[in-house]
């Protein structure tokens, strides 16, 4: 099951939990109970992740990995949790435990260039993009946060390059579509990068990102009402787009759409 940790950063991953990663033989012999008390850990771990409370969330994984320390999901997770409560080099370390325990799966590498990306060491997640596409070829997620990696050290054309395979392989991905549109409006394809805009808000009209993002594109082009409706919009759906400084370091909207809301929110 994949769920998305907000949009800061690159995608983040939840790893299932519910099966140690060992050989059979290995396994301990854990109780019913034991396998009941996990599980609803992790179900409170969730719900309280999706209501934003990562520090609680983090306490339950903390819980499942005393209990299941060779469960390589439940350090992801946690990693995930820290993660969102910008503990980079913390949520690091569970990474590193979680690919150890299952060095063939590809969640841990995608949420550890997340984690990496937010350290800005922007090869070093671009090295873990590249080890998922290994496993995986057809990884639309690994993909996208390669691409974000790349866009990070100001390899936009390829960052481009990168969110077309994204959205080839997986057409309904919402996110990297939207980056794909800022992408271009950061290498001066603005037209392209506005019909883009337009055609994801026109599918996803609660997208608030891409509201925002139209609500900075029209203003500068002189379009004031659009921008203003946009804005009521986006803001109406998530109130950190009138956060200049989320928007530059949490989101990472490229700098031409950052200067570009930030003149419309200075005249707000």
């Amino acid at each position: 099951m994949m769920k998305l940790i907000g949009i800061f950063l690159s995608l983040l991953l939840v790893f299932g939990w519910g099966t140690p990663v060992m050989a059979q033989s290995q396994l301990p012999n854990f109780s019913p109970e034991q396998l009941k008390q996990g599980d609803e850990w992790a179900n409170q771990a969730f719900v309280a992740t999706n209501k934003g409370d990562f520090a609680t969330a983090e306490t339950y994984w903390t819980k499942i990995i005393e209990q299941f320390p060779t469960n390589a999901g439940a350090w992801s997770n946690r990693g995930n949790s820290r993660v969102s409560q910008n503990k980079l080099q913390a949520a690091l370390g569970d990474y590193n435990k979680a690919i150890e325990l299952a060095p063939n799966a590809t969640d841990p590498y995608l949420n550890r260039g997340a984690a990496l990306e937010g350290l800005g060491k922007w090869q070093e997640a671009i090295t873990d993009y590249n080890h998922v596409l290994e496993l995986d070829p057809n990884d639309a997620m690994a993909y996208n946060n390669r691409g974000n990696a790349k866009a990070g050290s100001g390899k936009w054309d390829l960052a481009i390059a990168d969110y077309k395979k994204s959205n080839q392989i997986a057409p309904n991905f919402a996110f990297a579509r939207a980056n794909y549109a800022l992408a271009l409006y950061e290498t001066g394809q603005i037209d392209q990068a506005i019909r883009e805009m337009q055609n994801i808000v026109r599918k996803y009209p609660k997208f608030a990102d891409m509201r925002a993002a139209l609500t900075a594109a029209y203003w500068v082009n002189g379009k004031q009402g659009e921008a203003e409706s946009n804005w009521v919009a986006a803001y109406g759906l998530d109130n950190r787009y009138k956060d200049i400084n989320w928007v530059t370091n949490i989101r990472r909207w490229p700098a031409s759409m950052v200067v570009a809301l930030d003149k419309f929110l200075k005249l707000q």
